[in-house]
Parts: structure tokens; sequence; C-alpha cells
């Protein structure tokens, strides 16, 4: 999202100067479209040129809902909700860190064959000894996550707000809410893995076991 109004020294609101439109603004990120293109060099193959396709949509989001299906902020920020609460996971890659074994197994899990292909090229452009200029990545380290370690968006301080502001708002919201007592109430602010239970081939082996074994 791109805003054409400002802050002032005290931090108040301040609108747009007369000569930044709206179409203004459309024009620009067009023509920025247009010309603005990355070198991605393959390893061993010629440089690519990566540029913006033709679908390029510009939507000009409004402050309120006037009951047709004009974008508004309410939409956008639901927008915004529905992809920030999607995890890795469910574009069909895996919830856990890869290892040289998961490789090995890789075509016996239920991951599809896209997917299965970006894990298994993370996990070749991360081998620190046959591509040493990738090692900054840590792509082995974020396999599962198709390589990606960063946040999935970014904002601006001046318009947005930081993650601690969110957390504690919505500690104050529970507080408010609910009886709280500090000097009895135990925060937990760290989960740390302990274990699980029989996997599928224990559970069978321990059911063909007879019931005095079971139960001794």
């Amino acid at each position: 999202m791109i805003r054409l109004d400002s802050r002032t020294l005290d931090n108040t609101p301040a609108p747009p100067p007369i000569w930044a439109t709206v179409v203004l603004l459309d024009d620009a990120v067009h023509s920025a479209a247009r010309a603005v293109h990355l070198s991605a060099p393959e390893l061993g193959q010629p440089t690519r040129e990566l540029v913006w396709g033709d679908q390029l949509d510009v939507k000009h989001i409004d402050t309120a809902d006037s009951g047709n299906d004009d974008m508004t902020e309410v939409k956008v920020a639901g927008y915004i909700a529905k992809y920030a609460t999607k995890a890795a996971e469910s574009s069909g890659t895996l919830d856990r860190p890869v290892t040289s074994a998961t490789i090995l197994q890789l075509h016996r899990l239920d991951i599809a064959d896209h997917p299965a292909r970006l894990i298994r090229t993370a996990w070749r452009l991360g081998n620190p000894i046959t591509h040493p200029d990738l090692a900054h990545l840590r792509l082995r380290d974020w396999t599962h996550m198709l390589g990606f370690r960063g946040h999935f968006s970014t904002k601006s301080r001046t318009y947005s707000t930081t993650l601690g502001d969110l957390r504690q708002a919505r500690i104050d919201w529970t507080r408010a809410r609910l009886p709280y007592d500090p000097e009895a109430t135990f925060v937990l602010g760290h989960w740390q893995y302990a274990g699980q239970g029989f996997t599928p081939g224990e559970s069978a082996l321990v059911a063909s076991f007879a019931p005095e074994v079971r139960h001794g």
C-alpha cells in the first residue's frame, strides 16, 4: 500500500499536497512497474531479467464503505489478515526443519510435486561446499519454509504499529475481561518440545502385546 499523506513534527496527520492526486500516483506506479528490473543470474546459466508482468492492477483504497464493490480499508485489513495467518505448510511444504534423512524420504511424504521440487532446490543451493556464495542465506536451516526466513510483510512505523504494541494490546484486552492477579498468574513466554506419544507403528506393536504385558 502506498500513501500520499504524511505526518507533522508533532505526529499529527497531514493531508497530501494539492498536486499529489490519485491519478498521479496511479501513473507513477505503472511507470515504475514498467521501468524496474532485476538481473538474476542463474548458477551455470545465462543471466535473466526479472520484470513486472502485464497484469498490474492498481486499486484505490477508500476510507469508508460505500456499499459497492470498492476497495476499502476494511477489506484490505481482512485480506492481509487472511494471509498473515497462513503458514508455509498450507502451501504443501513441511511444518518442521528439514534434515538429510528428510530429503532422502521426501518421495514417501504427502507433499505435492511442486513444493517438493522447491524443497530439494533450497536444500541443494544451501550446500556450503558447492554453493559457498549462498551460505549467508542459510537455506538449509529454512528449507521447510522454501528458503524464506523473513517476515511476510514490511511496514512503516509512521502509519503502522509494532508487534510489541500489538502483543501488549492483546494482554490489556484480556486482563480487562478476566480476573488477573500478577502474584498468582504464571505467564509462560517460552515453549519447549517435550516429546510425543506412540507413532502408528509403535501403537500397532503395543496393541499386539497380551493385556497383561500392556498393563504390567
